[in-house]
């Protein structure tokens, strides 16, 4: 009997035992196609030569040195490599363990910055429905997923969430893309304005929307819109790309592709490949002038701060996406990995979107194409697109709520950048299979 406290209590999954390149191989010797890197972390697959040896290395020569007492070459290192690559003037890092405290991190530092200031009114933090920010209290109340938030609602913070940027299902028929894109934008600064204009202190995104809704952009303008609406009222835009960035939209910085640069952007998954587990908060020189002008000292902290051998691990996995062209080949591959979706799709009757950017794809799936309607939730199709798939030999990430955390249903993919052009036949054609199956 297992004493591991597993994700749900009554499934039983088979055991892990080896990785090789985009495949995972279980304890029977079964071979699964990793097609959403896990959960769009397994950027690079799972038996890179070069970052294992940079783990191996590392622990040898150090594994641990708290961040209270001394900092590490190799999270100088990858600090000075990220921050040279990174847009606007983001200038600092802050390592941590995960996504989940990137962005809790993210949010402490908002309110210091403000208190810092001398604005202490600024208390309000603004977010988007059907967004996801962390499991963590502060990142779940920022996140915008009712389904996700509803039992654990007594303990959660109180945020705003205004309309996400949702093209499919939101622009008007009458409407341009870039007409609703800026209508969408404008919630924030009538919800500024609601909460009182001097006392918001930050607004929370997804450049690209991921687990809750399914590779979901913004249409082009609305986040030079947003930009334009922080910076007029002195709000702080966080960007979490905690999903979908590192190199997974085709840019190493998602927030790249929208012509923006935050003031905080928070990172994790695709930065250390599933090599280690870590994350990393950035933030803008005025930010950081603010802290170091006024009490010197950012009161937060975890024990696993610019860990050596997580930060080793990252940095590998940084410089191998540089030096072998895997951003641009994210790119690339995502452009063809869409049109073998929308050829095997395009005119499926119960598919109604194909999107993302990238190697971050997702399939939204309808009752009926004409009127966009979901699908029943008590059907639980996404559970059985899963649960098919995985037969087949293939992980994807189906999820339901796409909607508003109760309805809707889509399929998110997120490979490994390595992928060839026969693995995205596989994926389309053992993800036929499991659609067909459960529908």
């Amino acid at each position: 009997m297992s004493h591991v406290f597993p994700r749900h209590t009554k499934a039983n999954p088979p055991t892990a035992v080896s990785g090789d390149g985009c495949y995972l191989i279980d304890a029977d010797g079964k071979r699964y196609f990793d097609g959403s890197g896990g959960a769009a972390v397994s950027c690079l697959g799972h038996s890179d030569a070069e970052v294992i040896n940079a783990v191996q290395d590392q622990v040898a020569k150090l594994a641990f040195a708290h961040t209270g007492f001394l900092t590490s070459e190799p999270a100088e290192e990858l600090a000075d490599l990220l921050i040279a690559n990174a847009p606007g003037d983001l200038d600092r890092v802050y390592f941590v363990s995960g996504g989940s405290e990137a962005t809790e991190s993210a949010i402490k530092l908002a309110r210091q910055y403000h208190l810092e200031r001398g604005e202490p009114q600024r208390r309000h933090i603004i977010a988007r429905r059907q967004s996801y920010h962390g499991n963590t209290l502060g990142a779940l109340a920022a996140g915008g997923n009712e389904w996700r938030r509803q039992q654990f609602a007594p303990l959660l913070i109180d945020i705003s969430h205004i309309a996400p940027c949702y093209e499919y299902v939101d622009r008007a028929e009458d409407e341009s893309a870039f007409d609703y894109g800026q209508r969408a934008a404008q919630d924030l600064e009538d919800e500024i304005l609601r909460l009182g204009e001097d006392s918001v202190m930050a607004f929370m995104a997804e450049p690209v929307v991921g687990a809750t809704s399914g590779a979901v952009p913004a249409v082009e303008g609305y986040f030079k819109r947003i930009r334009e609406i922080c910076d007029k009222y002195g709000v702080l835009l966080i960007l979490d790309e905690v999903m979908c960035g590192m190199g997974r939209t085709g840019h190493l910085f998602a927030c790249d592709a929208d012509g923006v640069a935050p003031d905080i952007l928070c990172i994790a998954k695709g930065l250390g490949a599933g090599y280690q587990p870590i994350g990393a908060m950035l933030c803008s020189k005025q930010i950081y002038q603010a802290i170091e002008d006024g009490s010197g000292f950012f009161q937060h902290g975890h024990t696993y701060l610019g860990h050596p051998v997580a930060t080793a691990a990252a940095l590998a996995v940084v410089k191998t996406m540089l030096d072998r062209g895997l951003v641009q080949r994210s790119a690339e591959m995502g452009e063809k990995l869409q049109s073998a979706l929308v050829q095997k799709f395009g005119q499926h009757p119960n598919v109604g979107d194909i999107r993302g950017r990238g190697l971050f794809r997702g399939i939204e799936l309808v009752a009926d194409r004409e009127t966009k309607t979901p699908f029943d939730p008590k059907l639980g199709l996404a559970k059985k697109i899963k649960k098919a798939a995985f037969e087949a030999g293939l992980i994807c990430y189906p999820m339901s709520g796409t909607r508003d955390g109760v309805h809707g249903d889509h399929i998110l993919l997120a490979p490994p950048f390595i992928l060839t052009d026969e693995q995205i036949d596989e994926i389309v054609t053992k993800l036929d299979l499991a659609i067909t199956q459960s529908l």
